[in-house]
C-alpha cells in the first residue's frame, strides 16, 4: 500500500527524516507567508493568515482511487465488497459531489442524501453502545458523589471530624481524595496497556468489576486506614474507565454528532452524581443494626457498585471500536465492526477506507518512537496535550469537585440542617444533570470553545456570590443566597466545562498516541482533583468560605485566558481531519485570538455592526461535512 499513501499524503507536506520515516513539516499547514502581518495592506492583520485544510484524497485520479481501494479490499481479505470500497473512497474524496458519481445508484445517493438532513437516523446498535457508555459514566458519578452523605457520618465514627483539629482536616481530605490520587499516580497510566491488550470493550469490564467490588468493599470498613486503602483501589477502577469510555465513544460515532455523543460521557457522570445524592437521601434515615454501626454510610458507599456490575454483564454486546481493530490489522473486524454502527454498506467502507489512508501515514510517524515523549515533542501532539491539559486542569480548578464532594459540609456551615444539606446537595446534583442536556445540541452546533468561552465568567460571578454570601449573619438570608450562588455556578458549569473537556481530548490525540494521550490527559484530571479534595477542608478552614470561593473565581477568569489564547475549534471534524488543525502553531492561534476578540466583544456583547474578521480555518470538502466549504474562525466571543 506504500503507493496509496504517497498519494493520499500531498507531497508537499511530506519530507524524509534522517530515519527515513515521514513526519509533517512544523509549518504544513499554515506557510510563513500566511502569518498574520500587523504592517501589511488593505485587510489589516488578517491578511492571509487561513490554514487550508486539505482533504488527502484530493488530486488522486478516479482511476487511480478505485485501483487503490480494489487492492485495499483484496489485500485485507474483503473482495467481495470491492465495489462498496470503490464508491466509498470515491466519496470520500469528495462527499459533496456524490450527486455527480455515476457509479452511485440512486439507492447510495439517497442514503447519502439523508445523512446530511436526518444526522440522527442511525442504527440501534450505535445508541446501544452509547447507552452502555452513559451508564458508565453513571457508574462513576456515583462513585464520586456518594462519598458527599457518608462524610456527615463516617468522620466522627472513625475519630477524624475535620472541625476538630487540623491534623483531622487533612486525614478527611486524604481518605475522600484517595481514588483520585490512585487515577493520577497509576489508574490512568494502566490505561495505555490495558488498551492495547484488552481493546476498548475489554478494559472497561475490566475496570467495572473492579469498581463494583472496591464499592462492595468500602462498605465493610472498620477504620479510616481500611476505607483509605478501599478508595484507593476503587481509583483503578476509575482512571482507566475514565480514559477509555470517551475514546470508545469517539471512534466509534459518525464525526456529525461525534462531540453529542462523547458528551453523554459528562451529562451521565452528572446524573451519576445526582443519583448519588438520591442513595444518600434513601439511606440517610437508616438505624444501626446489632454489630453493625454507621450503616446507613455504608450502604451509601456501597449502593454505586450495583450499576458497575450492570456495565460488566452488557459490555460485550456492543462491538468493539473499529480504529482499534485498524490498530490491531484486523481490518476486516474493523469493517464488521464499522458495519453494526452504520446504515448502509456504503458508509461503513467510505469511512474504513478513508480511515485507513490517514492511518497509514501516522504509522511511519510512530514507528521506533518514544509515544509518551512524542506528546511533548511532535508539533502537532504537543498543541493538542496543551489544549487538553488546559480543559482538563481548569475543570477541577473550575471549584465544581469542591461542591461535589463537599457540598453537605458546606451547606451544613450555611446554617443547613444535616438532612436540609443533604436536600440542597440533591438540589445541585439535579441542576447539573438537567443544564448538561442542552450541551447534546450546542456543542455541535455552538462549539465547544464558545461554550467554554461563555460559561467560565459566569462561573467566576457566581462563586463569588456564594462566597460573599457569608459575610451575611446567619439564618435564611444567608442559606438562600448560598445555595442560589451554587446552583446558578452549577447551571453555567453543565453546559461548559462540564462536557467539553473529556469531549475534547478523546478527539483531539491522532490515533498512534492516543491512548497514551488520553491516559496523560485524565492523569492530569485526576491529580488535580486529588489536590481539590485533600487541601478543601484545610482551605475551608484557613481561608474561610468567602477566602475559598473567591480563589476558584479567580481561576475561573484564568480559566476564559487560557481557552481563548490555546483551544482550538474541534467540532465537525473527522479525528483523522484534526491533525491538520493541530498543525496551525500555537503562537499563530494566540495572536489570531487577541486581534478578534475585540472585534467579537462589540460584535456579540455591544451589538455593535462591526467587520467580521477572515476565518482562522478554511476546511475543504472533508468527509462528514454538512456543506460544500465550512470555515471555522473560533474568535474571542462568538465565532466557532
Amino acid at each position: 500500500m506504500a503507493d496509496l499513501n504517497e498519494k493520499a499524503v500531498p507531497q508537499e507536506t511530506r519530507q524524509e527524516n534522517a530515519r527515513g520515516s515521514i513526519t509533517k513539516k512544523e509549518d504544513d499547514s499554515v506557510s510563513h507567508h500566511e502569518y498574520p502581518n500587523t504592517s501589511n495592506g488593505t485587510r489589516g492583520s488578517f491578511e492571509n493568515i487561513n490554514a487550508k485544510l486539505a482533504n488527502p484524497l484530493a488530486g488522486i485520479s478516479h482511476d487511480q482511487l478505485m485501483a487503490d481501494a480494489k487492492l485495499f479490499a483484496e489485500t485485507h481479505g474483503l473482495e467481495h465488497l470491492t465495489l462498496e470500497f470503490q464508491k466509498g473512497a470515491l466519496v470520500a474524496q469528495d462527499p459533496t459531489a456524490f450527486e455527480s458519481l455515476p457509479m452511485l445508484d440512486e439507492e447510495d445517493k439517497n442514503v447519502l442524501r439523508r445523512e446530511l438532513t436526518h444526522k440522527w437516523d442511525q442504527p440501534k446498535m450505535l445508541y446501544y453502545l452509547v447507552l452502555l457508555c452513559s451508564m458508565a459514566a453513571a457508574v462513576q458519578g456515583m462513585d464520586e458523589s456518594v462519598i458527599n452523605g457518608a462524610n456527615l457520618f463516617f468522620a466522627k465514627q472513625f475519630g477524624i471530624d475535620p472541625d476538630v483539629s487540623d491534623r483531622n482536616s487533612w486525614i478527611f481530605g486524604l481518605v475522600n481524595s484517595a481514588p483520585y490520587l490512585c487515577c493520577a499516580v497509576l489508574g490512568c497510566w494502566l490505561t495505555d496497556p490495558l488498551n492495547r491488550l484488552f481493546g476498548r470493550r475489554g478494559t472497561i469490564f475490566i475496570t467495572a468489576l473492579v469498581s463494583f467490588l472496591a464499592c462492595i468493599w468500602q462498605g465493610v470498613t472498620n477504620s479510616w486506614e481500611h476505607l483509605f486503602v478501599a478508595r484507593f483501589v476503587l481509583g483503578l477502577g476509575i482512571g482507566p474507565k475514565s480514559a477509555t469510555v470517551p475514546v470508545y465513544a469517539a471512534e466509534c460515532a459518525p464525526p456529525a454528532i461525534r462531540g453529542a455523543l462523547v458528551m453523554m460521557w459528562q451529562t451521565w457522570t452528572a446524573f451519576g452524581i445526582m443519583f448519588g445524592t438520591v442513595s444518600s437521601l434513601a439511606f440517610f434515615p437508616v438505624t444501626d443494626k446489632p454489630h453493625i454501626t454507621g450503616l446507613n454510610w455504608r450502604l451509601m458507599l456501597a449502593s454505586a457498585g450495583i450499576p458497575a456490575l450492570v456495565i460488566v454483564v452488557q459490555v460485550f454486546l456492543c462491538p468493539e471500536s473499529p480504529r482499534w481493530y485498524m490498530m490491531k490489522e484486523r481490518h476486516r473486524d474493523a469493517y464488521e465492526s464499522l458495519a453494526r454502527l452504520r446504515k448502509r454498506p456504503i458508509q461503513a467502507a467510505r469511512d474504513l477506507y478513508y480511515m485507513h489512508v490517514l492511518l497509514e501515514a501516522e504509522k511511519d510517524i510512530s514507528r521506533n518512537r518514544n509515544r509518551f515523549f512524542e506528546l511533548f515533542t511532535v508539533p502537532r501532539n504537543r498543541r493538542a496535550t496543551l489544549a487538553s491539559f488546559t480543559v482538563m486542569f481548569m475543570q477541577q480548578f473550575c471549584g465544581i469537585n469542591v461542591i461535589a464532594y463537599y457540598s453537605s459540609n458546606i451547606f451544613k456551615q450555611s446554617g443547613f440542617t444535616d438532612q436540609e444539606s443533604l436536600i440542597a446537595s440533591w438540589g445541585f446534583g439535579m441542576i447539573n444533570w438537567l443544564f448538561a442536556i442542552p450541551a447534546i445540541y450546542t456543542i455541535d452546533t455552538f462549539g465547544r470553545r464558545n461554550l467554554l468561552l461563555t460559561t467560565f465568567p459566569l462561573m467566576s460571578i457566581f462563586l463569588l456570590m456564594t462566597g460573599f454570601a457569608f459575610f451575611i449573619p446567619p439564618g435564611d438570608g444567608r442559606t438562600a443566597v448560598v445555595s442560589l450562588g451554587i446552583y446558578l455556578f452549577a447551571m453555567s458549569y453543565s453546559p461548559g466545562e462540564g462536557p467539553v473537556p473529556f469531549t475534547y481530548s478523546a478527539e483531539a490525540f491522532p490515533l498512534y498516541v492516543r491512548d497514551i494521550g488520553m491516559s496523560f490527559a485524565t492523569a492530569v484530571l485526576w491529580f488535580f482533583n486529588f489536590i481539590i479534595a485533600i487541601t478543601f477542608p484545610a482551605l475551608l478552614k484557613a481561608f474561610k468560605p468567602q477566602g475559598a470561593f473567591g480563589w476558584y473565581a479567580a481561576w475561573n477568569a484564568i480559566g476564559f485566558i487560557l481557552v481563548l489564547l490555546f483551544l482550538p475549534e474541534t467540532k465537525a471534524l473527522s479525528l483523522e481531519e484534526l491533525d491538520q488543525v493541530f498543525s496551525v502553531p500555537t503562537h499563530i492561534h494566540a495572536v489570531y485570538q487577541l486581534k478578534a476578540l475585540p472585534r467579537n466583544i462589540k460584535k456579540h456583547i455591544f451589538r455593535m455592526k462591526v467587520k467580521d474578521v477572515p476565518p482562522l480555518y478554511e476546511h475543504e470538502g472533508a468527509v462528514g461535512a454538512l456543506g460544500g466549504m465550512k470555515t471555522y474562525a473560533p474568535g474571542g466571543a462568538g465565532h466557532a
